[in-house]
C-alpha cells in the first residue's frame, strides 16, 4: 500500500487541569513515533472510560503528574506508519492495517484524530467487526479477559477446544457481579464459552433475559436481595469457587459470603481486603484488586473469537461527533449510559456504523436508533476529505450543530427501550 498522505496538525481534546473534569479542543501538530515499538494510528473510533478525568489526582502512581492529559484509553484506526526494523516486520502489521488496542493510562489518549499506539497492545480488528464495535470493545473485553482467565481460575484454552482445560472449567462456580454491563456482559460471555459448569450473574430483573442469552446459568435480582442473602438460603449449593466483582462497595463486601473458603475473590473496582465483612473470618486463596493490563495477544484472542463466534457482546450507548466530546465525558462520569459511549474522529462517511455481531435486537436497539438519526444529518457542503484530511465531522470543531430531530428520536428512544 502507498505512504499516506498526512496532515501536519489535527484536533486534539485536552483535560487542562486534573482537577476538573471541563474539556478543550486544540490544534497541535501529529504525534511522532518515539518509542521502538511506536504506530500511527489514524483514528477512527474512540470511547471514553469512566473515572479516567480523575485518574491523575486519584492514582498518582499509576498516572504520573507530568502525563499527557488526553483521554480515551482504546481506539480503533487504520496504521499509516509503522517503525523500521525486525520488530515490526515480525509483527504482521502493516499500513493499511485495521487495528484496536488498549494503552496505559500514562500514554497519550486517542480523544485526537491521529494516536500513538505500540506494536505489543494492538490486535487486527476482524472483517466481522464494524468500527463502532472495534473502537469500544478492547478495555471491557481485556478487563473480563484478564480477569476470568489471566487473574482468575477459569482456563481460557477450553474456548479453542482443549478437553482437559474444559473438564476443569466445568468443575467451577463463578459468581459475576454487574453482569450486564459492559465489562460485567463480557465475563458472563467468555466463562460460559470456556464451559464454566455455574455462571451466577448479579443484575436486575430487567436484565435477566440478556445475561442469560450470554450464558448465565443463575441470576440474582440485587433489587430484591442481596448476594448474601442469596447464598444463606442454600449455602452448601450456592457457594462458588470465584467471585469477579465489577460493582465494588457493599456489593463487593457481600461477595465474601459467596465465596467458599480457599477460592477466589477479585474485584476491577477496588480492594476486597477493604471490603470484608467484619464478622467474616473466611481466607481465600485469592483476594486482590485487579487492574487491565494493555496486551495485544489477548486482545487477538479475543479478535478471533469474535470472527469465530461471529458476535460481539459490546454494549454501545451512544454514537456522537467528535465536537460533542464534553457532552459526551459528562454522561459518561455521572453514570448515565446504558454501555460504551463511542467518537468518530474521522469523517462519517469513512465508517460503516453498522452493528456487524453484536447482540443485536437485545441491548444495543437504542444504539441503531440513535445511530440512523445521526447519521442521517446532511453534512456541511464542499468536498469529502480525503483519508488524512484534518477535519470535523460536521464543520468547525467545537461547535456543535444543533440537531432538534435527534433530540426527539433521543427522547422516543427513551420511551421506547427503558
Amino acid at each position: 500500500m502507498p505512504p499516506f498522505t498526512l496532515p501536519t496538525t489535527m484536533k486534539i481534546v485536552h483535560q487542562l487541569d486534573p482537577n476538573s473534569t471541563t474539556l478543550t479542543m486544540e490544534e497541535a501538530p501529529l504525534p511522532k513515533l518515539s518509542h521502538p515499538e511506536d504506530c500511527l494510528i489514524q483514528v477512527y473510533t474512540t470511547s471514553p472510560c469512566v473515572g479516567e478525568l480523575h485518574w491523575q489526582v486519584w492514582y498518582p502512581s499509576i498516572v504520573p503528574a507530568d502525563s499527557p492529559r488526553v483521554p480515551g484509553t482504546e481506539a480503533a484506526g487504520v496504521v499509516v506508519q509503522i517503525p523500521e526494523g525486525d520488530a515490526a516486520q515480525a509483527s504482521g502489521f502493516k499500513v493499511g492495517d485495521r487495528v484496536f488496542f488498549r494503552v496505559e493510562p500514562e500514554q497519550t489518549g486517542h480523544l485526537r484524530q491521529y494516536s500513538l499506539a505500540r506494536l505489543s497492545q494492538m490486535a487486527h480488528v476482524p472483517s466481522t467487526m464494524g468500527w463502532i464495535e472495534a473502537g469500544s470493545t478492547a478495555l471491557s473485553s481485556l478487563t473480563a479477559w484478564q480477569g476470568v482467565f489471566q487473574h482468575g481460575i477459569l482456563d481460557s484454552r477450553a474456548i479453542f477446544g482443549d478437553a482437559a482445560a474444559l473438564e476443569k472449567n466445568q468443575k467451577l462456580g463463578i459468581l459475576i457481579t454487574g453482569a450486564s454491563g459492559v465489562v460485567g456482559g463480557w465475563a458472563v460471555y467468555l466463562a460460559a464459552l470456556a464451559g464454566a459448569g455455574r455462571i451466577v450473574a448479579l443484575c436486575n430483573t430487567l436484565n435477566t433475559a440478556y445475561v442469560k442469552e450470554l450464558g448465565a446459568t443463575e441470576t440474582i435480582d440485587y433489587k430484591k436481595e442481596s448476594v448474601a442473602e442469596w447464598i444463606a438460603k442454600d449455602r452448601a449449593t450456592r457457594e462458588v469457587d470465584f467471585a469477579f466483582d465489577c460493582v465494588g462497595g457493599s456489593t463487593l463486601g457481600t461477595c465474601w459470603s459467596a465465596v467458599r473458603g480457599g477460592g477466589v475473590l477479585l474485584s476491577i473496582t477496588g480492594d476486597p481486603e477493604k471490603e470484608k465483612p467484619a464478622s467474616s473470618t473466611k481466607i481465600l486463596a485469592n483476594a486482590r484488586w485487579i487492574l487491565v493490563t494493555p496486551n495485544g495477544t489477548h486482545l487477538q484472542s479475543i479478535a478471533d473469537l469474535i470472527a469465530k463466534e461471529r458476535k460481539c457482546v459490546t454494549k454501545v450507548d451512544s454514537v456522537l461527533d467528535f465536537a460533542d466530546f464534553q457532552q459526551a465525558f459528562d454522561k459518561v462520569e455521572a453514570r448515565k449510559a446504558n454501555g460504551k459511549v463511542t467518537f468518530i474522529p474521522v469523517h462519517p462517511s469513512m465508517v460503516d456504523t453498522k452493528l456487524h455481531h453484536a447482540s443485536a435486537g437485545l441491548v444495543l436497539r437504542p444504539f441503531l436508533y440513535v445511530s440512523i438519526a445521526l447519521f442521517a444529518t446532511p453534512v456541511k457542503k464542499g468536498a469529502l476529505p480525503q483519508i488524512g484530511a484534518a477535519v470535523s465531522p460536521y464543520g468547525p470543531i467545537g461547535k456543535a450543530e444543533p440537531r432538534s430531530k435527534l433530540s426527539q428520536d433521543r427522547e422516543l428512544q427513551e420511551k421506547l427501550f427503558t
